[in-house]
């Protein structure tokens, strides 16, 4: 049984902690809290022990603290690093790195210039072996994990016909529970935004990808809007839908009207936090014109990285094969019973 602490019980660590637990080859020892407030009696009465900086003990005194982060990841296999960005890379360096735990890392981080936490951008549906024995791999944000799992068929099947992506990412303004996080009432844009760099971490500098990003003022999701130009005609709209068909955590959809439709029915099924852990594909919206495939899908920004940090840590820790790390993911998270249910909710009428 491999041992694995938790640093962060935010919109991540919460949702990954809570799947993993029921994994018999893992031992969740704990959870790192660095702010003393309600949250931490959260944890504690979700049934896990909580740790905390050692000189901030004394913060802590009104709650049941198991001990500090620093002495309790001493007799741990891994660590999944959920801190606010930026906060990893100094926990790296201030304590990962000194103690010579594995660490994995998220999207609010970089593995470019001065403050990378690591040498490897992780993409399950990309580079999974490129994970095994490394000490420290950085998990893809939800955007950027979406892509992937969009481009990387399309090159599989298109290699030699693909000219060229351009990729609007319309992004949510905060998660879910983020209450103290207002949405504002504008449309903001975001110069040099970094989703493009980070793919082609993982999907090589070549890749002819191109991504505008703008900031909305909603809670439900991501939806990115993505140009594929071929080199000659482009597939009709049935290819590109059949060739997603299979993909493990894709949806493809036809009556969703928004993505508050998909949020809403995910809750009224019981899913964890209400999340898909996938894709949506709207294919109402899927266009095939002269060399250019116009496609439109919907990315659970919340629920999407979760089953990939999971892969990850496979990856990382057991180095196991593909399949057999899909089939256990499959276990933890029934993604194809989430896939079934949302197809024939969201399906096409005649």
């Amino acid at each position: 049984m491999k041992k694995v602490f938790v640093n962060g019980y935010g919109s991540i660590g919460s949702r990954i902690t809570k799947f993993i637990k029921d994994d018999p080859d893992i031992d969740v020892v704990g959870i790192g809290k660095h702010s003393s407030n309600e949250k931490v009696q959260h944890v504690i009465n979700d049934g896990f022990s909580v740790y905390v900086p050692g000189d901030k003990i004394d913060n802590f005194k009104n709650y049941d603290i198991s001990g500090s982060i620093e002495s309790v990841i001493d007799n741990c296999d891994l660590v999944i690093d959920a801190s606010p960005g930026g906060n990893g890379f100094v926990n790296k360096k201030n304590i990962y790195e000194p103690k010579g735990i594995k660490a994995i890392f998220q999207g609010g981080e970089t593995i470019f210039n001065d403050n990378a936490v690591a040498d490897i951008l992780f993409n399950s549906r990309v580079n999974y072996t490129e994970a095994f024995n490394k000490k420290y791999v950085m998990q893809g944000s939800c955007n950027v994990t979406g892509m992937g799992r969009i481009l990387n068929p399309l090159r599989e099947k298109y290699a030699d016909k693909l000219a060229r992506f351009d990729a609007t990412l319309i992004r949510r303004w905060a998660d879910l529970e983020q209450t103290d996080k207002q949405t504002v009432d504008t449309i903001e844009m975001t110069e040099q935004p970094h989703h493009a760099t980070d793919v082609k971490a993982y999907f090589g500098n070549d890749v002819p990808l191109f991504v505008r990003a703008i900031k909305v003022p909603t809670k439900q999701m991501h939806l990115h809007i993505m140009d594929i130009r071929f080199n000659g005609n482009a597939p009709t709209s049935n290819e590109i839908h059949e060739l997603f068909k299979n993909e493990y955590g894709v949806a493809i959809l036809w009556t969703a009207k928004g993505t508050k439709d998909i949020r809403d029915f995910a809750e009224s099924t019981k899913f964890s936090f209400k999340d898909t852990n996938m894709l949506h594909i709207h294919a109402n919206m899927t266009t095939s014109t002269g060399d250019t495939i116009q496609l439109m899908y919907s990315d659970d920004q919340t629920g999407i990285v979760i089953p990939e940090n999971y892969m990850l840590l496979q990856a990382m820790l057991f180095q196991r094969d593909y399949k057999d790390a899909l089939k256990r993911t499959e276990k933890l998270f029934n993604m194809d019973q989430k896939k079934k249910l949302l197809e024939e909710h969201f399906s096409k009428k005649d």
